[in-house]
């Protein structure tokens, strides 16, 4: 490729940044009002007569009081120690990030044509299984919620009943790295609602309730995870819970891929996915929620299955179905740098593989 279209690809533009589930529940801060009473002022002895009070400050901290009393020439000194400042400077200690697995192996130092933020990267012509792009391929690391399109997968194939109501229960809650969800402990949602969100915006306690609801419990919803992921021959992909929260939870490049070109066989997946936005109503208050990619409200993109993830330990993760130049592709980045990363890589591919195209098609001078 060309140094003019790496130029060229250098600055691909800000993206939407990413909904982790971080809009508000829309309650708004609230504020005591009401009058607020000045404190009382002490009461100050009234000083014999004709005796007056000076006060001067010193800049060491402390001050003197000359009293005079008449006539009198002499002056009593009286020492007042200051009373220590209110307010103490709040140290803070410097944090370290925590390396993700990618960066324990050494995958982000290496280099690719296209300079990716991602330490893995594969993209596949799905109709012919071409290898288009192709970046550590074959490591095995941690994928976050990717783990959603599996669990997605086996409840789409058990023709459960979608409209089964569903209670989140203190069982949903995350254990592994104590995140939030506005999905209190009680709220009751049908499955289809549960599996919408769980696809769309990487909703933990949906995709935890959706596996613990299965018939025969969470343990065998995960051992079915783990039979679908070896019938599908992917070798390298293991599961320990559906959330994909733990660590535990691992894949490579080319197992992913093969997930994407089944999951989007499946209507449900494809639709629910690729959803913009939801709103579930609860009632007394309405939730709100937003697709985790931000490609799929940009014109441009023509994405037919979607899925991102995130957690310390596998970096900020992507993998879709689109179209691009005519042609099916399945894409995959692991462990992506910053919060837009990941969509910077799929802009670049989507790029590199339009000018690709252009480049094939192109007439050629007749002479």
């Amino acid at each position: 490729m060309g140094s003019a279209f790496l130029r060229a690809l250098a600055s691909p533009g800000r993206q939407q940044r990413e909904n982790r589930q971080e809009d508000g529940d829309g309650q708004g801060h609230s504020q005591a009002h009401g009058a607020t009473s000045k404190k009382a002022q002490p009461k100050v002895a009234q000083a014999p007569a004709r005796k007056t009070v000076r006060v001067a400050s010193k800049p060491q901290g402390r001050v003197k009081v000359q009293m005079a009393a008449g006539k009198t020439t002499s002056l009593h000194k009286v020492a007042v120690q200051r009373k220590p400042a209110a307010t103490q400077a709040v140290m803070r200690a410097a944090v370290a990030p925590r390396l993700s697995e990618g960066s324990r192996l050494g995958l982000r130092s290496m280099d690719d044509p296209l300079e990716l933020n991602s330490s893995v990267a594969l993209v596949i012509d799905q109709e012919t299984n071409e290898v288009l792009f192709s970046k550590n391929d074959a490591a095995v690391l941690p994928i976050a919620s990717l783990t959603k399109l599996m669990t997605g997968l086996v409840v789409a194939d058990a023709h459960l009943n979608m409209q089964e109501m569903i209670t989140i229960t203190q069982d949903d809650v995350d254990t592994y790295k104590g995140s939030s969800s506005r999905l209190a402990v009680g709220t009751t949602l049908s499955r289809g609602e549960l599996m919408h969100l769980a696809l769309m915006s990487s909703e933990n306690r949906a995709a935890h309730a959706l596996g613990r609801t299965y018939p025969g419990g969470l343990a065998e919803f995960v051992r079915l995870m783990n039979k679908k992921a070896l019938e599908l021959g992917m070798a390298d992909t293991r599961y320990v819970e559906p959330t994909g929260l733990s660590s535990s939870n691992q894949s490579s490049a080319r197992d992913l891929a093969t997930l994407v070109s089944v999951a989007y066989q499946r209507p449900i997946l494809r639709d629910l996915s690729t959803s913009p936005s939801y709103e579930v109503d609860l009632g007394r208050r309405t939730l709100h929620y937003n697709n985790s990619n931000g490609l799929i409200k940009n014109p441009s993109w023509d994405i037919g299955l979607q899925k991102t993830g995130y957690i310390s330990e596998a970096g900020r993760c992507l993998v879709m179905q689109a179209k691009v130049a005519g042609r099916q592709l399945i894409m995959v980045f692991l462990d992506a740098t910053g919060k837009v990363g990941r969509m910077q890589d799929a802009e670049r591919v989507r790029r590199w593989v339009e000018v690709q195209t252009d480049a094939r098609v192109m007439p050629r001078p007749q002479g």
